[in-house]
C-alpha cells in the first residue's frame, strides 16, 4: 500500500477548503494535510481543522489575525477536553506573504482554493517549487495566465478544479491534443435564461442572488447571472489546454448534469456527467490521475432524465464574448476584464449600478485600457488591476450623478 498523499490546503475555511477536508476525512488511507491556510477571517474554523488534522503549519493572510489565531487554538483545545501539553500548536505563518509561503510547503499536492487575484501569487510558488497544483482559484490563469504558463515545469502539473473544467481534463484523456476540435463548457444559465435584454433592464440584486443551481458567495452568484463567470471560465480553459478562442464554445444546459464536453475531429463528443457536487472535481484534483472511490453520487440511472441544451444568447449575454476579445488581445486585458468587474458588482449590489450596467461598463474599460505589455511579474498583473478598479470607479461615480 502506497503511503497517503500529503496535501496543503489553501482557502481551507471556504467552501472549496471545507468539502476538500471532507474528501481527506473519508480517504484517510489517501490524503494527509500538513498545512493550511485561510485568510483570517474565521480564525476558530482554522484552528479546529488544524487540530483535528494534525498539521505542520498554519498560515492566514491578514496578520493581525495571529495572535487570534493563536487564542483560538487555546480555546478549542479546551473544547476537545485537551490538557496542556496533548496537543502541540502548527507553526503559524502570517501576513501577505502567508499563502504563498505555504504553497512551497513540502507536500505533493497545493490546492489553491484562495479567492480572487491573491492567489495568483500561491499558484506560481507551488509551480516553481514543484508541486501538483490543485487549482481552484481562476483568476490565477485569468489575471496572470502567461506568468503560469511560464511557470509551468512539466505536463500536467496544474490539475483543474472549476467543474468545467475538471469535466473538459476528464474528456481530454479519449483523444490526443491534435484530435480536439473544440471545446464545448456548458452553463446553467443562471437565473435569467431566456430572457432578452429588454427583460433583463430592471432586474435586482435580490433576483440575481437567487441561483437555480448552486450555493455559492455573491460575486460568483452575481457573474453567473451576468454570464461573466462563464466568460472568466473561457479565458481560463484557453490558458489551461491551449485551444484557441474561436474554439472554445458555450452552452446553455439548465440540469448542470453535463459540466462541460470536448468534440474531437471525427465527429465524436465526449460528455462529463454527474449530479452537481464540487466534491467530485475536488477529489479529482487532489487524487489526479486516480479517481476517489465514492467522491460524490452518481446520476441515477434506474430514473428517467431530460437534459436541454441552447446557445448562447450573445445579445442579452454579452460577457463571453467581451472576454474572448479580450483574451485574444491580452496585454493584460483579461485581468483589467476580471478587475473591473468585482467593482461593478458590488455597485450593482449597492444599488449604484443597474444589472445590465455590469457588462455594459465592462465594455468601456476595455476599450479605454491602455497598451500594457505581457505581463512579466505579479506587480504587472496588479498594476492593470489598480488601473481597471480606479477606471472601473470613475465610470460609476459618473453613473451615479446621471442617474
Amino acid at each position: 500500500m502506497t503511503s497517503p498523499r500529503d496535501l496543503v490546503l489553501l482557502g481551507s475555511t471556504g467552501s472549496i477548503g471545507t468539502q476538500a477536508i471532507d474528501i481527506v476525512r473519508r480517504n484517510p488511507d489517501r490524503f494527509r494535510v500538513v498545512a493550511l491556510g485561510a485568510g483570517g477571517g474565521n480564525v476558530a474554523l482554522l484552528a479546529a481543522q488544524a487540530l483535528e488534522l494534525g498539521v505542520e503549519a498554519v498560515g492566514v493572510a491578514k496578520a493581525s489575525a495571529a495572535q487570534d489565531l493563536q487564542l483560538a487554538f487555546y480555546a478549542e483545545a479546551s473544547k476537545r477536553g485537551y490538557a496542556t501539553g496533548d496537543f502541540k500548536i502548527p507553526k503559524i505563518v502570517a501576513g501577505p506573504d502567508a499563502m504563498t509561503e505555504l504553497a512551497q510547503w513540502p507536500c505533493d499536492v497545493v490546492l489553491n482554493g484562495v479567492v480572487g487575484s491573491l492567489g495568483l501569487a500561491p499558484t506560481l510558488a507551488a509551480l516553481r517549487a514543484g508541486r501538483t497544483l490543485a487549482l481552484a482559484n481562476k483568476e490565477s490563469l485569468v489575471a496572470g495566465g502567461p506568468l503560469v504558463k511560464a511557470a509551468i515545469q512539466r505536463p500536467g502539473q496544474i490539475v483543474p478544479v472549476d467543474s468545467e473544467h475538471s469535466a473538459l481534463a476528464q474528456c481530454l484523456r479519449s483523444g490526443s491534443a491534435a484530435e480536439v476540435r473544440r471545446l464545448i463548457v456548458t452553463a446553467s444559465g443562471g437565473p435569467f435564461r431566456g430572457r432578452s435584454r429588454d427583460e433583463l433592464t430592471q432586474v435586482t440584486p435580490e433576483q440575481a442572488l437567487n441561483h437555480p443551481t448552486w450555493n455559492m458567495g455573491p460575486v460568483v452568484t452575481i457573474n453567473s447571472a451576468t454570464m461573466v463567470n462563464k466568460a472568466l471560465e473561457v479565458i481560463e480553459a484557453h490558458e489551461l489546454f491551449d485551444i484557441a478562442y474561436a474554439d472554445i464554445e458555450v452552452m446553455v444546459h439548465p440540469q448542470s448534469v453535463i459540466h462541460s464536453m470536448v468534440e474531437f475531429v471525427d465527429g465524436s463528443t465526449i460528455a462529463q456527467a454527474s449530479p452537481p457536487d464540487m466534491r467530485l472535481p475536488i477529489a479529482l484534483g487532489l487524487g489526479w490521475p486516480d479517481r476517489v472511490p465514492g467522491a460524490a453520487a452518481a446520476v441515477d440511472w434506474t430514473a428517467a432524465h431530460t437534459w436541454e441544451f441552447f446557445p448562447l444568447d450573445d445579445t442579452a449575454f454579452p460577457a463571453v464574448a467581451l472576454a474572448k476579445a479580450a483574451g485574444e488581445t491580452g496585454r493584460c486585458r483579461p485581468a483589467v476584464f476580471n478587475a473591473a468587474n468585482e467593482e461593478f458588482v458590488e455597485a450593482f449590489v449597492a444599488g449604484r449600478l443597474p444589472f445590465l450596467g455590469i457588462v455594459d461598463a465592462l465594455q468601456r474599460v476595455l476599450e479605454s485600457t491602455p497598451d500594457f505589455d505581457e505581463p512579466g511579474t505579479v506587480d504587472d498583473v496588479l498594476a492593470a488591476e489598480s488601473w481597471a478598479r480606479t477606471h472601473a470607479q470613475e465610470i460609476i461615480a459618473r453613473s451615479v450623478e446621471g442617474a
